[in-house]
């Protein structure tokens, strides 16, 4: 107990030197709270897709890809302050937050039964360029967070063979051609994949045409059953 009182007394005395700002809204941290205030938390833009049927989310795949659930924890808007914590956690150096968030969004969603029967996780992931130039993968972070609460594991299972050019400024039938025959599975890990329920992971969804071509090496592996799960969501157009 006196440790823990130290401790709350050397992180009070830190913020006071260096605040702690919410990745939200900016506003400085106190007491326990890490990365986003309880306020911007309590208002969180939440999808509640996990108790939709045929939800946004699933509708981008229907006719597509066969996939048992598809979830999603926040809207994504580009001017909302809450896309902030996606820019941080991926272009911000700040992987831990990735961690925390997936942790955030795997317990509020798992009593809904959303990621029942899962075997194993599966990020979305990045080419060996951007991953060395970033140091991390984002999705990987967000996949270990939601794997604490399910208590599956991680499987590094997909490789990116080249990267990709900026998707921002082009059509969804653009963003689906440019990603055809980008991802494939790593040869180590078929039969590690075969037979079972994954879950493919990514921070984001928009158009879905990363989740599409991941989702599409996935199932060319005999007997996976596919589920798939994004921190945040764009609108469906």
């Amino acid at each position: 107990m006196a440790f823990v009182r130290v401790s709350s007394w050397l992180r009070s005395a830190a913020d006071v030197v260096l605040p702690r700002r919410c990745s939200a809204c900016g506003t400085a941290l106190t007491g326990d709270e890490r990365y986003v205030c309880r306020r911007c938390l309590m208002e969180l833009p939440r999808t509640r897709f996990e108790s939709i049927d045929f939800n946004d989310f699933e509708q981008r795949f229907a006719g597509q890809v066969p996939v048992e659930r598809a979830v999603s924890y926040f809207y994504y808007e580009r001017h909302s302050p809450y896309a902030a914590i996606l820019h941080d956690i991926k272009y911000h150096g700040m992987p831990q937050l990735g961690v925390w968030m997936g942790e955030r969004a795997a317990a509020a969603m798992a009593p809904s039964g959303c990621f029942d029967g899962v075997d194993l996780l599966v990020p979305v992931p990045l080419h060996f360029t951007k991953l060395a130039d970033r140091g991390y993968n984002q999705s990987e972070r967000i996949a270990t967070g939601v794997a604490r609460k399910l208590g599956v594991p991680v499987v590094d299972a997909l490789k990116a063979l080249h990267a990709t050019t900026t998707q921002t400024h082009k059509t969804a039938q653009q963003r689906l051609a440019g990603k055809e025959g980008v991802f494939a599975v790593k040869s180590k890990h078929t039969a590690t994949l075969a037979g079972k329920h994954i879950l493919l992971v990514d921070d984001v969804v928009t158009t879905g045409a990363t989740l599409m071509a991941c989702a599409r090496a996935i199932k060319a592996v005999p007997g996976t059953t596919l589920s798939l799960f994004t921190l945040a969501a764009a609108h469906l157009d």
